[in-house]
Order: structure tokens, then C-alpha cells, then sequence
């Protein structure tokens, strides 16, 4: 298990000190108060933008989410770092592009159990920064940044890791039909539970998983009450294959799918009201998102992306925009935020309420949003670039969204396209990606290519860690 205390020690031999590659995210403002607020960071798996009833489903019920949504702040334009597993949370914990880190690749879309590869040492975490401010550090759930001990959670500090080291369909004992992972198994996975660095159960009881999450998260809780601590609860579902117990089983109006958001739901009231109990509320700060938008050729097993454009695997909307919540009562300042944010984002802002510091001897992608979340400003960020594996396919600005390339999630027939011009939208009018606008805006695409040819001057992809394999 590698500490913080590793981590000062590979510093030492790079040449460079703990000072020299830290520097504070927070305004003074923040800076004055010790008691320092606790965050807890929920981050589904596959949850498309349209899967939850405050963000517009007409039968799925999410009623603890719509109360976090309705007393905080709802984010409409909230981006994950990229449109698969992977490279989207390698994003979160580093608040850096994945490409930087290479923790995306063009050959391998994500990590698997013959991966050697995983998040590089040399990358500072949320969880590190933060246990330099004295922080408990807690990973439950899917990591997938890593399953060899040197890049688990345990060696990016988090203090306790239980859940299972990458995506639930893996380690399959037997080739699968579609049909076989619409009505799935638990045996047919082979996947494993962890705690820490041990394998504990294989392959895991998926129809408990979510349920031990919570009740993980709940004890760590209670156990740091009266010290600052960090959760980050992954859940590795409602990744496809879906499974629940007997108190959710057949109760949604969605079907299956249905029963699983709505556990996931009622583990996130579950722990509102220990921190109610505990008197931690409004000393706590809770955000609700998703890595990446529905894995739509599952059919009803996959999530709905509902206005938005395409799903998972894809640089469309309903591919990295999230439904995203900020809950902190008496703090956040409620209402519904329209202008861009993105898991990028989490390091900077939680650095910014905690006062941790952030690394200073590479480029952050991280942007500050508490003006936004408590004193109603508008997002510092202005720009998403959205990669597929090591390429640039589209960027944001404003409401102008260009498609350089496009391509569908996951098809056997080639469908890629590369577009001269390039396709553009504009999201505010269009947030369904229906109506090119290229010619009308030659101003919009040419500003742009400026901000893409400023991208590209500081970047230095770093090794491709997905490409690696155990021999």
C-alpha cells in the first residue's frame, strides 16, 4: 500500500519538492475558517442525462435526488471528462484531461483485467490533496483506474478502498449473448469485491453491491463524524449488467433499469439523513453525477439520454453530459445552472472549500465553480473539449459546440466521419444536435480553431497506459 508518505518520497527522487508542486486553490474568503466541511462525491455508471425524474423522466422516481436538486443546485450543461469509464474518472480524481495523464488511448477504450497499465504515481488525486489538510479519504465502489496494487485507491490517497477494481461485465466465464446480459447471472462475472488491497469475495453478490456501498459510506461516516473526510461512492452501476435485491426487484415503473436508479436513490437518502442525524449536513457538501451518458444498444437495460443526442462511447451530448446536483444547505445558493461545468471541475472546487492545494508543475484542467455554487456568478468555464480515445472530435464554446469528427458508440461497421468544415451547433437553440449551422456561422468555427491551436500548444499526451497488458 502505497501513503502520502511514497508519494513525497517519488518526488524526492523526480527532483522536485512537495512545496514546489503544490499551490493553494482557495480565495481568502475560504481560507479563514478551520472547520473544514466534509464532501462526498456520488458518481454513477452509465446514467444517461434523461434517468432521473428532476431532470425530466416521466416514470422514474428519484425523490432524494429531486430534493437535493430542488434545495441545491441543478447543473444542465455538466460534463464528464470523457464518454467512457476510464478516461472519465481518471478526469475526477485528477481534475485533468485524461489524455495528460494517458489514461485514454485509440486502441483500448478502457482498462481490463489483463490491463497492466493505470493512473501514474506521478499524478496527484483529490484524496492526496486533501490528506495533506488532514482529510479521512474513503473509495467505495468501481475504481477502473488500475486493479495492480501500485494504482489502486489505496495507492492514490485514499485510506480505505471496498468495491470492485473496474467495470461489472468483465472477467465474463463464458462468451455472452445479448440476451444472456439482459437477464444476467452473477456467477457469469467473475468480477471481484476488494477491500483495500484484498480480493474478499469473487465473484461479487451484485445484488447487494449497492446496498454495501451505502452502509460503507454511512459507517465511514459515523466513524470520522467529528473529523473532515472525503468520500468519493463510485457505484458500478446502472452499468450494464443490472441487478438489485428482492426490496427493489419489480417496483419501478421503468422496469429494471428503473429498480436500479431508484436503489441508487435511496442509498443517497440514506446517507442525507445520517448526515442530518450526525448534525453534518451543513457542514457537508454532496454532488451527484455520472462518468459518462447511457449505453444505449442495451435496450431498456440502457439508461435514456432524453432530449440529448446519441449515448456512451460518443463525443454527441448524450455522451459526456451528465445530470449533475450540488447539495450543501445554507451554502450553495439553490436554483438551476444553465452555463458549463464539468467533472474536471470537482478537484479545483473542492481544493477551493477545503483549502488543499493543487499540483503547479503541470497543467490543471480544473476550474474553481464556488462563485458560481454561492454567490450566483456565472461558470468560469467557457470552453469542453471532447476527446474519443487520444482524438480531439469536438469542442465547446458558448453555446457553439463544433464536430470535427464523428462516429456512433460501439458499431461492428465503420461509421466515423471527418467533417471540413467541421459541424456546428448551437446548444442553447439545439441541444439535440439536429441543425448544422456551419455556414451561417464561418466566425464561430474560425474562433474555435483558434482555442483548439491553444489547447494543443501546452499539451503533452502522457504514456498510453491502456495499451499495456499482463504477459
Amino acid at each position: 500500500m502505497a501513503s502520502l508518505t511514497s508519494r513525497r518520497s517519488f518526488l524526492k527522487a523526480a527532483g522536485v519538492t512537495a512545496a514546489a508542486t503544490l499551490t493553494p486553490w482557495l480565495s481568502k474568503s475560504h481560507a479563514a475558517s478551520s472547520d473544514k466541511p466534509n464532501v462526498v462525491v456520488v458518481f454513477c455508471d452509465d446514467l444517461g442525462y434523461g434517468d432521473l425524474s428532476t431532470f425530466g423522466h416521466p416514470t422514474l422516481h428519484t425523490p432524494n435526488l429531486d430534493r437535493m436538486a430542488a434545495n441545491g443546485q441543478k447543473w444542465t450543461s455538466f460534463y464528464a471528462a470523457a464518454s467512457v469509464c476510464t478516461p472519465s474518472r481518471a478526469g475526477l480524481v485528477t481534475g485533468r484531461y485524461p489524455i495528460r495523464s494517458g489514461m485514454c488511448s485509440s486502441k483500448r477504450r478502457v482498462l481490463f483485467p489483463d490491463s497492466a497499465g493505470g493512473l501514474p504515481q506521478s499524478e496527484v488525486t483529490i484524496a492526496e490533496a486533501l490528506k495533506n489538510e488532514g482529510y479521512n479519504t474513503a473509495c467505495f465502489g468501481k475504481w477502473h483506474l488500475g486493479h495492480l496494487p501500485e494504482y489502486l485507491p489505496t495507492s492514490h490517497g485514499f485510506d480505505t478502498y471496498f468495491g470492485i477494481p473496474y467495470s461489472n461485465d468483465m472477467d465474463k466465464l463464458q462468451r455472452l449473448t445479448l440476451d444472456d446480459q439482459l437477464d444476467p447471472e452473477v456467477e457469469n462475472y467473475n468480477v471481484p469485491l476488494m477491500r483495500d488491497e484484498k480480493v474478499v469475495e469473487r465473484p461479487a453478490n451484485q445484488h447487494t453491491i449497492v446496498r454495501r456501498y451505502t452502509n460503507e459510506t454511512i459507517d465511514f461516516i459515523k466513524e470520522h463524524k467529528d473529523e473532515p473526510f472525503f468520500v468519493y461512492l463510485a457505484h458500478n452501476l446502472p452499468h450494464i449488467p443490472l441487478f438489485t435485491n428482492d426490496k427493489f426487484r419489480n417496483t419501478s415503473e421503468r422496469g429494471l433499469y428503473g429498480d436500479v436508479v431508484e436503489e441508487i436513490d435511496y442509498g443517497v437518502g440514506k446517507i442525507l439523513k445520517t448526515l442530518e442525524e450526525l448534525n453534518l449536513d451543513e457542514k457537508t457538501m454532496v454532488v451527484f453525477t455520472s462518468d459518462n451518458g447511457p449505453w444505449l444498444p442495451f435496450r431498456t437495460h440502457g439508461g435514456s439520454a432524453g432530449l440529448l443526442r446519441e449515448g456512451k462511447g460518443t463525443t454527441w451530448e448524450g455522451g459526456m453530459r451528465e445530470p449533475t446536483i450540488f447539495y450543501w444547505p445554507k451554502k450553495i445558493k439553490p436554483g438551476i445552472v444553465a452555463d458549463m461545468g464539468s467533472t474536471l471541475d470537482l478537484f479545483a472546487t473542492i481544493a477551493s472549500i477545503s483549502g488543499a492545494k493543487g499540483p503547479d508543475d503541470r497543467v490543471m484542467d480544473s476550474l474553481d465553480l464556488t462563485p458560481t455554487l454561492f454567490e450566483n456568478k456565472s461558470s468560469p468555464r467557457k470552453t469542453m473539449f471532447y476527446y474519443r480515445g487520444t482524438e480531439l472530435y469536438a469542442v465547446r464554446k458558448g453555446p457553439y459546440k463544433a464536430h470535427f469528427i464523428t462516429e456512433l458508440c460501439y458499431q461492428e461497421d465503420n461509421n466515423r466521419q471527418e467533417h471540413d468544415p467541421p459541424l456546428l451547433f448551437n446548444l442553447d437553440h439545439d441541444p439535440s444536435e439536429k441543425y448544422n449551422i456551419a455556414d451561417e456561422h464561418p466566425e464561430v468555427l474560425e474562433d474555435i480553431q483558434k482555442e483548439v491551436e491553444k489547447h494543443r500548444a501546452d499539451l503533452e499526451p502522457g504514456e498510453d497506459q491502456l495499451v499495456k497488458r499482463i504477459e
